[in-house]
């Protein structure tokens, strides 16, 4: 956006009469009045100005707070504020610290049925093309995953206003298949009581809150309010909250008597609840401090018990249980942190006792704060993940992203029950142009894909591995790269042992954009990689070193996108 732009719309401002007089000194601050008749506000963002703080007031009550970089000449890119919901109401909207000489941008915020940039949105060169972001701003964890009534629901922290962490929200988006994407814009917005932390999300089949008012479910969210770290929240603690929705997540009210659990101690926060069916209540993990989890219980959401603590993880706890090789008599729980480190044990409602000592789950580069989405049909019984993929976009409107979803397994292995990782069958639905050998003997210096060229690949290769002495793939000038005499594979600088099971490995990639997501063996490995490849060449190699590499399997799909308007 240019510095033309901003002239242009603060004329537009004027011709509404809602564009301010030029002062020449600093003010303490500066409000504008709207009537608000359209869906957004939009403000210009320049990353690195100095951060004001900008209020949204109506009736004398503030609804929305927020700082902002905002622009004082040439914008970076423009955000909104949704204020569909306040249609019709007269608003004031004030900013801190007001500064013509740059502050300008404020008196460019104007509102309108579109957003700056609304045309391109995920076309823009490093917009991921199957794995979610939002529309604008910052995202990091996975929040409230919850399946209901055909709908997935995926929430995140959400910095709408800027493209870097801050201004912590709930942003929102649903799916019928955890590949196509639809956001709804923000659910929970920063308060009284703080900004809003990570936290899970239920449907309360049973309404034990007592929160239903028609014949839809309830879905309730519960979230961290992060007391102190916005300045209407100055002096509150962080606590526990909920928000609930009647109409399956399409509004979103907060309880009024939050927080429904008080400060615990320290930074206590992302409060992870189940329903644990043997004994008929609601069971919270949350994260207390130091690596310390902490395990709390309630019969309607609102009152909450403390029940026991374990020392174990780093924040962004998840509690679930796996059947170990599918045997449904033959379950396990699992308990993990941030990192996605895990232990496997028994848990009966009150306290988690490990059987195992903490066990890595990842090998990637990119992979933090996963979940699990709860309420998943029976009949389906698939334990599903996705994590935050830590990937920074330079240039972009937005930042960071979401690892595609993976279904988890406990498979018995020479170390024990392990958790598995593989990209959930639905992958299939990108599936376009397709290749495939069979048997194929692969001699050094061939390269069966000399042929392909694209953006986006679903990738997978069972191997024998022969006398090669290195094997695997160049993807778009990204090395992937199994080493036999290691039994390790690596790629960009990080390694994990993979095991030959009757001399054959088995290999699955998924390329993006903005990462490779490689998965070893039907996921025991599991390494999720992020890395710019917008600018690499559009190229597959295939290769093996001294050595040949029997192919008996080997498939390569190219894919579409996941944004209807990028289809093929």
């Amino acid at each position: 956006m240019n510095k033309a732009l901003i002239s242009v719309c603060g004329v537009v401002l004027c011709a509404l009469g809602t564009a301010a007089a030029q002062e020449d000194t600093m003010i303490a601050d500066k409000s504008r009045a709207f009537l608000l008749q359209k869906k957004y506000l939009n403000f210009p963002v320049k990353n690195g100005a100095e951060k004001r703080y900008i209020h949204l007031i109506l009736d004398g009550k503030i609804i929305r707070e927020f700082d902002i970089e905002i622009a004082h000449d040439e914008a970076d890119f423009w955000v909104f504020l949704e204020i569909g919901a306040f249609k019709g109401q007269q608003a004031t909207l004030r900013i801190d610290k007001y500064d013509p000489a740059s502050t300008k941008g404020f008196d460019a915020v104007y509102q309108a049925d579109t957003y700056i940039g609304e045309e391109d949105v995920y076309r823009e060169k490093l917009r991921p093309q199957f794995h979610f972001t939002s529309r604008r701003g910052w995202n990091n964890d996975a929040n409230g995953m919850v399946y209901y009534d055909g709908e997935y629901h995926l929430f995140y922290q959400h910095n709408p206003y800027g493209w870097k962490w801050g201004n912590m929200t709930w942003g929102h988006a649903i799916s019928t298949d955890m590949v196509h994407w639809t956001e709804l814009g923000d659910a929970i917005h920063p308060d009284s009581l703080g900004t809003i932390f990570s936290g899970s999300a239920v449907v309360d089949v049973n309404n034990t809150a007592g929160l239903q008012t028609g014949d839809e479910k309830v879905i309730v969210c519960i979230y961290t309010s992060a007391g102190g770290r916005n300045p209407m929240s100055k002096g509150q603690p962080f606590t526990q909250s909920i928000a609930y929705s009647n109409d399956r997540g399409r509004t979103w009210k907060v309880y009024e008597d939050n927080p429904v659990l008080g400060h615990v101690n320290g930074s206590n926060r992302d409060p992870k609840v189940i329903w644990h069916e043997p004994t008929s209540q609601w069971v919270m993990a949350l994260y207390l401090d130091k690596r310390m989890m902490g395990f709390f219980t309630s019969q309607d959401l609102k009152s909450w018990e403390f029940q026991s603590k374990l020392e174990c993880f780093h924040e962004c706890p998840e509690l679930f249980e796996l059947p170990v090789d599918g045997d449904e008599n033959n379950k396990k729980w699992i308990l993990y942190g941030g990192s996605g480190e895990y232990l496997i044990g028994r848990f009966d409602g009150r306290a988690f006792i490990s059987d195992t000592e903490a066990i890595r789950f990842h090998y990637g580069n990119c992979f933090y704060a996963s979940q699990t989405f709860s309420n998943i049909p029976a009949e389906d019984g698939r334990r599903i993940q996705m994590a935050w993929g830590r990937v920074a976009m330079p240039d972009m409107p937005f930042n960071q992203m979401m690892l595609f979803p993976v279904t988890l397994r406990l498979q018995t292995t020479e170390k024990g029950p392990r958790m598995f990782a593989e990209p959930i069958r639905e992958i299939e639905e990108l599936h376009e142009q397709q290749w495939r050998w069979k048997n194929k003997v692969l001699v050094p210096g061939q390269n069966l894909f000399s042929q392909i060229q694209g953006e986006l690949f679903h990738i997978r290769a069972q191997m024998r591995l022969e006398d090669a002495r290195e094997t695997g793939f160049v993807v778009r000038d990204v090395p992937v790269t199994y080493n036999t005499e290691k039994r390790e594979l690596s790629c960009q600088g990080k390694a994990a042992r993979l095991t030959p099971v009757d001399n054959k490995i088995r290999v699955e990639l998924l390329v993006d954009r903005t990462s490779i997501e490689i998965f070893g063996n039907d996921g025991r490995v599991y390494m999720p990689m992020g890395v710019i490849l917008a600018d690499n060449s559009k190229s597959l190699e295939i290769f093996t070193k001294s050595g040949n590499v029997v192919l008996e399997t080997l498939e390569v799909f190219e894919l579409n996108s996941a944004w209807p308007q990028n289809r093929n």
